[in-house]
């Protein structure tokens, strides 16, 4: 039977094996080969001809068409040049590349590495473009994730022409995803202000998107309101004019409403860093009066250390945030005890020597990193996790690395609440607080309390160090921009108040967002000192004044 097997032709094997299976392994053949020669015309098409081309591999059910015309919207799609296949590349060509690994466009399988001379691309132009964008767009209108459906919503939206128009109708039908309906309703109605006429369909259109709060739907609504020089309008029936100039006011509100929330949340991430800061200085200043001029560098120490972890993580850069964390505030508050065994404790009781001795040391820890980093700034990369803007609507949005800013701000803060209330440690710190000389007669060892509280302030700096590096470039001048700041928080909360300190850098932060669009940086900053030197001249002990020592040595 096997030697009968074996003098059979070849062809009668095939063919009896797709009658067989019923034809499916010649269908699947016929279909990879009707592709393979669509994508063949590639090669030497004009961009007219591509055009048809794009539309007919739409057409043609191909389950790599998808793939295939991302790669070429991506400019990854050549041919080589001794056999003319075509191919996909793994990623675009470099400037430095000497050779390019390909994948077939049937298998979507490696086929080895082609030299860069035996390859040429397969050109693209803008108008190309936007039609492989909409094409792609209609093949993720029937994608099962609603996300990128809804994406492709918006895709299409940007052209809408009868094609575009056609495919969200025909989607429309069909469509049980709220948002993505709203979306498609909305990209009709668009389309009904861009070529209807009829003042019933176009009142029906501008009711739809009153509720919208996209900028290009409140330019399409303006634009039917514009008056030309002769005193016609762009929309003659005076009811559809209405009826927009109403729709434009109530976008107009919203985005105004969404704008000053925007605004304050940024003011929040700004103050979320002041907090970080000023929570530090405000512990070490309540409980051992000292002006620690050096509280910014010690917030730079963190900076730097999270700059260091990531040399030392190169691959593991999206946990490497993680782990500066700890090890910045071990940095920062290893040298704020180290700075306190060796220069404050011989200054207690002299806040003029103290402020200029500490002021020397902030420039001796400036110039040591100059000396190890050089005084140019580093960059410090983001994680994937921390990248990237979180779109609440069209007209609200925070990026993640400032939000995550907020959150970790809360966290140290509630974290420290419960060391200061729960812990031995704490208990102690706000004795010595509220009355040094009882706390030593209780048998407290005062000197190991400040050594330790003024560890715990440089620590929580450091890793206010670890936040700032996510928003700013890390250099050794990086502590001077926000010491002032952090004093004025600390002053106006209430020295030695952590409830305070929260209060007042939220409030300085969102009351200098608020002001610099309108009066510039430096003059915001007068404004806000201005401010604060009034209200200090009103309650000279803060927001929520300190009980204790502190409080009793102001008053005398």
């Amino acid at each position: 039977m096997s030697k009968f097997l074996l003098r059979v032709p070849l062809w009668i094997v095939v063919l009896l094996v797709c009658v067989g299976s019923s034809g499916p392994l010649c269908a699947q053949s016929s279909s990879d080969a009707n592709f393979l020669e669509k994508l063949g015309e590639l090669r030497n098409a004009t961009y007219a001809d591509k055009a048809k081309i794009v539309d007919d591999l739409g057409k043609s059910g191909h389950p790599n068409v998808q793939t295939v015309l991302t790669a070429w919207l991506q400019d990854r799609l050549y041919f080589r040049n001794n056999d003319q296949k075509v191919f996909l590349v793994k990623s675009a060509a470099q400037g430095d590349s000497s050779a390019l690994e390909v994948i077939d466009p049937v298998t979507l399988k490696s086929a080895g590495s082609v030299p860069i001379d035996n390859l040429t691309e397969i050109g693209i132009n803008n108008h190309l473009r936007r039609i492989l964008e909409t094409t792609l767009a209609g093949f993720q209108l029937s994608s099962p994730d609603a996300s990128v459906r809804l994406d492709a919503v918006r895709e299409v939206e940007k052209s809408l022409d009868d094609v575009n128009v056609a495919l969200l109708r025909e989607r429309m039908t069909v469509e049980k995803n709220s948002k993505v309906k709203r979306e498609i309703a909305m990209g009709l109605a668009l389309a009904t202000l861009n070529d209807g006429s009829d003042p019933k369909a176009l009142l029906k259109a501008i009711a739809t998107l009153r509720g919208s709060l996209n900028t290009d739907v409140r330019n399409r609504l303006q634009d039917l309101l514009e008056q030309s020089p002769d005193g016609t309008y762009a929309e003659p029936d005076a009811q559809v004019r209405a009826a927009a100039a109403a729709a434009v006011a109530t976008i107009n509100r919203w985005r105004s409403f969404y704008s000053v929330i925007e605004t304050s949340l940024f003011g929040l991430s700004q103050g979320s860093v002041l907090v970080l800061i000023a929570i530090g200085l405000a512990i070490t200043f309540g409980v051992m009066g000292v002006i620690n001029m050096a509280h910014g560098e010690l917030m730079m120490l963190g900076a730097y250390t999270t700059y260091v972890v990531q040399l030392a993580m190169p691959r593991h850069i999206e946990s490497s945030i993680l782990v500066a964390i700890p090890a910045s505030f071990v940095v920062a508050g290893l040298a704020g005890v180290l700075i306190e065994r060796t220069v404050i404790r011989v200054l207690y009781g002299r806040p003029l020597e103290t402020l200029l001795a500490t002021f020397g040391v902030s420039l001796i820890l400036q110039q040591l990193v100059r000396s190890i980093f050089s005084a140019l700034n580093r960059s410090v990369e983001t994680p994937n996790w921390m990248s990237g803007t979180l779109q609440v609507n069209d007209a609200l949005s925070i990026t993640y690395n400032r939000l995550y800013t907020m959150i970790f701000t809360v966290i140290v803060f509630v974290a420290l609440l419960a060391v200061l209330k729960f812990t031995r440690m704490g208990l102690e710190i706000r004795a010595v607080a509220q009355n040094r000389s009882m706390a030593q007669a209780m048998g407290i060892r005062s000197e190991w309390v400040d050594a330790l509280t003024f560890g715990l302030g440089s620590g929580i700096a450091g890793m206010a160090g670890v936040a700032l590096s996510q928003l700013t470039n890390v250099g050794p001048n990086l502590g001077q921009s926000y010491i002032i700041d952090s004093f004025l928080v600390v002053v106006f909360g209430g020295v030695g108040n952590l409830w305070g300190t929260m209060i007042g850098g939220m409030s300085m932060g969102i009351v200098d967002e608020i002001l610099e669009p309108f009066a510039g940086a430096v003059l915001a900053k007068i404004f806000v000192l201005v401010a604060l030197i009034l209200f200090i001249q009103r309650r000279p002990r803060g927001l929520f004044p300190q009980a204790g020592r502190v409080a009793e040595e102001q008053q005398l």
